[in-house]
C-alpha cells in the first residue's frame, strides 16, 4: 500500500517549533496557526503522515504566513503521528486508523472557523498522505485552490473530480505518484476547460523532499525552497 519512500527520513517532532502557535481548538481541532488573524486569504496545510510538529513543515507555514496568508496546520492525526519502526502499529494498521477520508471530513469545520472569523478565500496544501485530502476537499467544492506536493494514494479518477484550480509538484524519483502518473494528471486537468492548473515534475528528488529534506543537504534545500516559491506563487495568484 505505502512505499518505504513514504516513510522515509522521518522529522524529529518538535510541539514548541514555529514562529506561531498552538491553539486546543480551531474547528474543533488543534492545530498550528500562523500569519496575521485579520487576512481575508487562508491557507490550510495537510501534514503527511508525520504530522503537524515536524519543524520543516512549521517552518514553510511561516513562510506562507509572510506572504500575507493566514495559515492553519491541522493536527489530523491527533497526536497520533507514523512511527515507521513500530512493531505495535506498523503502517497497514496506522493507515486504518487514520484515513484521509476522516481528516477531510474534519477539515470541514477548520473551513467554516475560517469562514466565520471573516476569511473569504481559503486554499489547501497537503504533502504525500495529506495530498490525498486536499483531493477530496478539491472535488467537494470545500476550498478556492488547492496544492499537492508529491501525492500519495491520489488517482486519475481524484484529479478527473476536481473543481477548483490546482498546482501538482511532483518527484522524478516517486514510486507513489511516478511521473508518468503525474503526467496522466497533467492531461486530465489540460482537458479540463476552466480549471487552472500548474504541474511540475522536479529533476533528481525523491517523494517527500519539499517538507522531508536535510537542512545540511544544499541541494535538497534549494529544490524544497523552489518547491514553496512555486506554493507561495500559485496562492498569491488563486487566493487574493
Amino acid at each position: 500500500m505505502a512505499s518505504p519512500q513514504c516513510c522515509a527520513n522521518p522529522p524529529t517532532p518538535d510541539p514548541a517549533g514555529g514562529e506561531g502557535k498552538v491553539v486546543d481548538s480551531f474547528g474543533g481541532i488543534k492545530a498550528y496557526v500562523s500569519g496575521a488573524a485579520e487576512s481575508k486569504a487562508a491557507v490550510i496545510l495537510v501534514s503527511d503522515v508525520f504530522g503537524f510538529e515536524a519543524p520543516n513543515l512549521r517552518k514553510i507555514a511561516d513562510k506562507i504566513a509572510l506572504s500575507g496568508f493566514f495559515v492553519v496546520v491541522p493536527d489530523f492525526l491527533h497526536g497520533d503521528p507514523l512511527v515507521p519502526e513500530s512493531t505495535e502499529k506498523p503502517f497497514p494498521v496506522w493507515i486504518k486508523e487514520h484515513g484521509p477520508d476522516k481528516a477531510f471530513e474534519e477539515a470541514k469545520p477548520v473551513i467554516a472557523a475560517l469562514k466565520e472569523k471573516g476569511v473569504s478565500t481559503v486554499g489547501a496544501a497537503g504533502y504525500c498522505w495529506g495530498a490525498k485530502v486536499v483531493a477530496e476537499l478539491a472535488k467537494a467544492h470545500e476550498i478556492q485552490t488547492a496544492v499537492m506536493c508529491h501525492p500519495s494514494f491520489v488517482t486519475v479518477d481524484d484529479i478527473k473530480e476536481v473543481k477548483c484550480s490546482i498546482a501538482i509538484l511532483g518527484a522524478e524519483i516517486d514510486r507513489m505518484s511516478p511521473p508518468e502518473v503525474v503526467k496522466q494528471f497533467e492531461q486530465v486537468l489540460s482537458s479540463k476547460s476552466g480549471i487552472g492548473h500548474f504541474v511540475k515534475i522536479f529533476p533528481g528528488v525523491e517523494h517527500g523532499w519539499t517538507v522531508r529534506y536535510k537542512n545540511d543537504d544544499a541541494a535538497a534545500v534549494k529544490s524544497a525552497e523552489e518547491a514553496l516559491a512555486d506554493m507561495i506563487d500559485w496562492f498569491n495568484k488563486n487566493l487574493k
